[in-house]
């Protein structure tokens, strides 16, 4: 639980500080004419909108199981994580093209203002980044939501430090750095997005663990007193690190029901207490 308070914190934390990016850098961009600030905004904006959505996933995936949602809500997150994907790509990164590609190729310099301003902007909205992204690398399980999260965050940075170098070679006569590190930040924010689609997706269709978590559950079921073998083991991901597992084990041929009964329940503390499993489906088949 203290993990879940610690993400849902950090989530937080980053809304604020992009509130603050957002209106301080659309501010700026009307003061400077300077686009990559406007990229930053929309990459501001976006991130909003991400957190938002973010928390209430965070909120809604923690309602317990219940007749309808028999496994929790716990992929609410991995789907949280896809609309902020769809975010980064179609509203935030093909924006910022749109607006970035046509300055390449205008003839005469733009009208650039108070660059010196637009750089204490940049210096302000990287280390505001950075606060929440310190928190989230410091904490060692990362959810679904945290981790997009973590995706934004960088992104913000990244972008940051690109528009810091952008408006510096502005300030010094080169007005093309405008556009180009607007275009950088658009790719920045373009792979993310392919990166948060590319890792949540699996899940949403069914992920299994890894091959040491189901030779772990073998090796801890095979350990259980009067467990002969295992076999038709399948598991997959149901939410953050919630596991739904089901398999069949082997006992002796005339093993009464009450010892076959004992058997599965001993083998199903065994399995959640060395994996974690929460979800835990055993048939018991006797063998000769």
């Amino acid at each position: 639980m203290t993990g879940r308070v610690s993400g849902t914190r950090t989530i937080v934390m980053s809304l604020i500080g992009f509130l603050i990016i957002f209106i301080v850098q659309i501010v700026a961009y009307f003061l400077t004419n300077l686009l990559v600030l406007l990229a930053e905004s929309f990459m501001g904006l976006g991130e909003i909108l991400i957190s938002v959505f973010l928390l209430l996933s965070v909120w809604w995936s923690r309602k317990p199981a219940d007749e309808v949602y028999m496994f929790g809500r716990g992929r609410a997150q991995n789907v949280a994580a896809l609309v902020s994907a769809t975010i980064i790509i179609f509203f935030m990164s093909i924006e910022t093209f749109r607006e970035a590609i046509p300055r390449l190729f205008q003839n005469g310099a733009s009208e650039f203002q108070n660059t010196s301003l637009a750089l204490a902007v940049m210096g302000v909205a990287i280390i505001v980044s950075a606060i929440p992204l310190v928190s989230i690398l410091r904490e060692k399980a990362k959810d679904a939501a945290v981790k997009a999260q973590l995706i934004g965050l960088i992104i913000e940075l990244g972008g940051g430090v690109a528009a810091l170098i952008g408006i510096a070679f502005v300030a010094i006569g080169y007005p093309l750095a405008d556009p180009l590190a607007s275009i950088i930040v658009a790719t920045a924010m373009l792979l993310s997005g392919i990166y948060l689609f590319k890792d949540n997706v699996p899940y949403l269709v069914g992920k299994a663990p890894s091959g040491q978590f189901l030779e772990k559950v073998e090796s801890t079921v095979k350990s259980a007193r009067g467990v002969l073998g295992i076999h038709d083991l399948k598991a997959e991901y149901v939410g953050p690190n919630i596991v739904h597992t089901g398999f069949h084990i082997e006992v002796a041929k005339d093993t009464l029901i009450e010892e076959a009964s004992r058997i599965a329940h001993e083998v199903n503390e065994k399995v959640e207490q060395a994996t974690g499993c929460q979800h835990c489906v055993i048939h018991v088949d006797p063998v000769k």
